[in-house]
C-alpha cells in the first residue's frame, strides 16, 4: 500500500532539492525517498553501543588501530596553548 507523506520545507530548500533531483534524473519524491534510505543506511553503519560489552569492544578496536607510541604530555599541550594565546594573531 502506498501512502502520502507531507514534508514541510522552506521554498529555498524545495528549490535546491528539486534541482538536485532533476540533475539526477529523478522526481522530487523519488529523490527524497533515496535520500531518506541513504540516511538510514549511514546510521546503520555507525557503531551502536547497546551495552558495556559493545562499548568495550569499540575501545579495544580503537586502541588496536591507534598504533604504538606514548600519549603526548597534557601539561606541555597546555603550555603551548597558553603561549599562543599570549602572542595573539599575527599582523595581516
Amino acid at each position: 500500500m502506498t501512502v502520502r507523506v507531507q514534508v514541510i520545507v522552506d521554498e529555498r530548500e524545495r528549490a535546491e532539492f528539486r534541482r538536485q533531483a532533476r540533475l539526477e534524473g529523478l522526481s522530487l519524491s523519488a529523490w527524497l525517498r533515496q535520500a531518506g534510505r541513504a540516511s538510514m543506511r549511514e546510521r546503520e553503519r555507525k557503531p551502536k553501543f547497546a551495552d558495556l560489552e559493545s562499548l568495550t569492544v569499540f575501545f579495544e578496536r580503537c586502541d588496536k588501530n591507534a598504533g604504538g607510541g606514548t600519549e603526548p604530555d597534557w601539561a606541555e599541550h597546555q603550555r603551548v596553548i597558553e603561549g599562543s594565546r599570549g602572542q595573539g594573531l599575527p599582523e595581516a
